[in-house]
C-alpha cells in the first residue's frame, strides 16, 4: 500500500523564543538574525529532505522558516496547524506570569479542557490538529504527493506526534531544537481507520 512521508519541523528561533516569551496563534513574531542564521548553519551541516509541497502554520516565523529551508518548494498554509492560542499569557513572559495565581493553577495541568484565560484547552488543540491534519493528508493522496513537508510549532510538533504517531514514545523524547522535527509516514488505510501515523525518526539527516 501507498506511503506518504511528511517532515515535520520546528520553525526558528525569534526575540520571543531567547526572552521566554510566550508566543501561541496571537503574536506574530518573525525569526531573528540569530534564528535566520542557525537555520542556514544546520543546511549547511545537515541533509533537509527533498519535498514535492510545504505546508506551514499561518505564522510568519514558521512561514520564513519553510522559504529558507524549502526556497523552491510550493507553500501551502494550513489555519489549523497554528501553535496554541495561549490567551491572557500569550505575548507575556515567564517573568511577568510567575506571581500569577491563574498562571500556575495552568502550569500545573489537570484535565484536557483546562486552558489560560480567554485561551485554548488542550482537547480543543487536538481536535484542531486533527482537522489539519486531514487536510495536508487528503491533500498528498489527492495530488499524489508522496513527500511533503510541515513547518509549525514546537508544541505543535509534540502534540502530533503524541496524540496520532505510533510507536508511542514519551513525550519528553518528542521536543525537538528549532529547524528540526521527525519523519513520519502514513497510509490510507492507517488514517482511515486508525488516524494514526508511523515515526520513522528525527530529521535533519547528517550529510554523509
Amino acid at each position: 500500500m501507498k506511503g506518504y512521508r511528511l517532515s515535520v519541523i520546528r520553525h526558528g528561533l525569534t526575540e520571543a523564543n531567547d526572552k521566554a516569551i510566550y508566543l501561541g496563534s496571537r503574536t506574530d513574531y518573525s525569526l531573528s538574525q540569530k534564528g535566520m542564521a542557525q537555520l542556514v548553519d544546520k543546511m549547511d551541516e545537515y541533509e533537509y529532505p527533498k519535498v514535492q509541497r510545504v505546508y506551514s502554520s499561518p505564522m510568519k516565523r514558521c512561514i520564513e522558516t519553510a522559504e529558507i529551508v524549502f526556497p523552491y518548494r510550493e507553500l501551502q498554509v494550513v489555519e489549523n496547524m497554528t501553535e496554541l492560542d495561549f490567551g491572557e499569557f500569550d505575548g507575556k513572559s515567564v517573568a511577568e506570569l510567575i506571581d500569577r495565581d491563574d498562571y500556575k493553577q495552568w502550569l500545573q495541568g489537570g484535565t484536557p479542557d483546562k486552558r489560560a484565560p480567554g485561551g485554548e484547552s488542550m482537547e480543543e488543540l487536538l481536535l484542531r490538529l486533527y482537522k489539519g491534519l486531514h487536510e495536508i493528508i487528503i491533500d498528498m493522496m489527492n495530488e499524489q504527493l508522496t513527500h511533503c513537508a510541515l513547518v509549525t510549532h514546537s508544541g505543535i510538533v509534540t502534540n502530533l506526534m503524541s496524540a496520532f504517531g505510533i510507536p508511542k514514545i514519551d513525550p519528553k523524547e518528542l521536543t525537538c531544537e528549532p529547524g528540526e522535527g521527525f519523519e513520519v509516514i502514513v497510509t490510507a488505510k492507517m488514517w482511515q481507520q486508525s488516524q494514526a501515523f508511523e515515526i520513522l525518526g528525527k530529521i535533519p539527516y547528517y550529510k554523509e
